[in-house]
């Protein structure tokens, strides 16, 4: 019991820090969707128990009382003039390693990596988002289990800071990362960098692995992820890049993992993986 507390205090502690810094988020794009099933989309000015005042792209305010609203709605992407571009459903990783952005209140994934390790993760508020799973090894005697608590201690327009741990379990050990990352940019470009330390049954490494990675938007439904890792006391890097392919909720990635190191034979490892976000 003292080892899980000594998890997931600082998880709570990172909670007060979130609210002393929280800011209105003034970025935020909705989908309304009237009760004649026409759709609109901008951005809300203010809002009460009867109207809500709403602004388009173009700057034409509405004034809408509640009962013409059917659907009320956050849609993730930005204006590229008078076109709507969407952005990437899952935002919140990259290959795999988490981005210093976390998941809006009420939102969600189910999402699979490798096929055997599979993630269902919950925003619990917009600023907490817990993870968790079992992996689903055909034949194994003992599956993993493990839990990903974030939370995000600082949001601004184009930063996101946020700390969090994987924690894993087995009959035999307990093990995992405690990790802090950062991501600075815009929903088409970021770079993101986070420091982690490993630990084995409450041994904690004193050194940090370093992860860095980006992303860059290509089109409309691709984007281009990079996700590389820097390990104590290793020499060589572990490299990965790929493709994200996505619609409005579904992501697909795949992409190829390596080395700087000497290898024998095909020098890449293939990654896949995919995200359903509801």
């Amino acid at each position: 019991m003292k080892s899980i507390i000594q998890i997931f205090l600082p998880i709570i502690l990172l909670i007060s820090v979130e609210n002393i810094f929280a800011q209105t988020d003034t970025t935020l794009i909705y989908r309304l969707t009237l009760t004649d099933d026409s759709e609109l989309i901008g951005k809300i000015i203010s809002e009460n128990d009867s109207l809500l005042l709403f602004v388009t792209n173009a700057g034409l305010e509405l004034s809408l009382q509640w009962e013409m609203i059917k659907e009320k709605e956050i849609i993730q992407g930005e204006w590229d003039g008078n076109a709507f571009v969407h952005s990437d459903p899952n935002r919140t990783r990259l290959l795999f390693s988490p981005t210093g952005r976390t998941l809006p209140a009420g939102e969600g994934y189910f999402s699979a990596y490798e096929i055997f390790f599979p993630f269902l993760a919950i925003g619990v508020t917009d600023f907490i988002t817990l993870s968790g799973g079992m992996s689903l090894f055909p034949g194994a005697e003992e599956q993993i289990i493990y839990v990903a608590p974030k939370v995000r201690v600082l949001h601004l327009e184009n930063f996101d800071l946020s700390g969090g741990v994987l924690y894993c379990h087995t009959s035999e050990s307990d093990f995992g990362i405690f990790y802090g990352v950062t991501t600075i940019g815009s929903s088409k470009a970021s770079f993101t960098l986070g420091l982690g330390w490993g630990y084995v049954d409450g041994e904690t490494a004193e050194s940090p692995a370093v992860m860095f990675g980006g992303e860059i938007q290509l089109s409309n439904s691709v984007k281009l992820i990079s996700e590389n890792w820097k390990l104590p006391e290793e020499d060589n890097l572990f490299l990965s890049f790929g493709l994200r392919f996505f619609g409005e909720h579904l992501a697909a990635d795949f992409g190829l993992v390596t080395t700087t190191g000497e290898t024998e034979g095909f020098p890449f490892l293939p990654w896949i993986g995919f995200a359903y976000n509801f």
